[in-house]
C-alpha cells in the first residue's frame, strides 16, 4: 500500500529521509550503472505496477523510456497523484521528449524538492491528501 499521511509504518528517520529526499540518493548508483536515467518516468514497485496495469492496461506504455530519478509527473504532479494522471503526465513527457525538456525538468527539480506538498502521502482510503 502507498504511504498515508500519518502512516504508522514510517519511523521518524523515515520522515526525515523522505522530507529531505535523501531516500533518493541510492538511485544515483542505478543511474551510474546505466539502469536509470536522470529524467524519465519514475519506476513503480513491480507489485504496484501490476495492480495498476490490471485497471489501466496502458500504464505499461510509460516503460517505453528508461526510468528516471526525476520526471514530468514529479514536476507537474505529486507523490499522491492518481495513477491515471501520472500516466497522462508520463505520456506527455514521452510524446514531447527533447534535450531541452530534460534540461527544463532538471532545473525545476530542486524547487519541487523543497515543496512539502510534493511529498504528501495519500489519505487512509486511497484518496489524495
Amino acid at each position: 500500500r502507498l504511504a498515508s499521511e500519518n502512516d504508522d509504518r514510517i519511523l521518524p528517520i523515515g520522515h526525515f529521509l523522505r522530507r529531505t529526499r535523501l531516500d533518493e540518493l541510492p538511485q544515483l548508483l542505478n543511474i551510474w550503472k546505466g539502469e536509470m536515467s536522470l529524467v524519465g518516468p519514475r519506476p513503480e514497485r513491480p507489485e504496484l505496477a501490476a495492480e495498476i496495469e490490471r485497471e489501466i492496461p496502458e500504464f505499461c506504455y510509460r516503460l517505453k523510456m528508461k526510468a528516471g530519478l526525476t520526471g514530468y509527473a514529479q514536476i507537474y504532479g505529486k507523490y499522491n497523484t492518481v495513477p491515471y494522471d501520472k500516466l497522462k503526465l508520463d505520456l506527455t513527457y514521452i510524446r514531447n521528449y527533447s534535450f531541452w525538456l530534460d534540461l527544463k525538468l532538471l532545473l525545476m527539480t530542486p524547487k519541487i524538492m523543497m515543496l512539502k506538498e510534493s511529498t504528501e502521502g495519500v489519505l487512509e482510503h486511497g484518496k489524495q491528501g
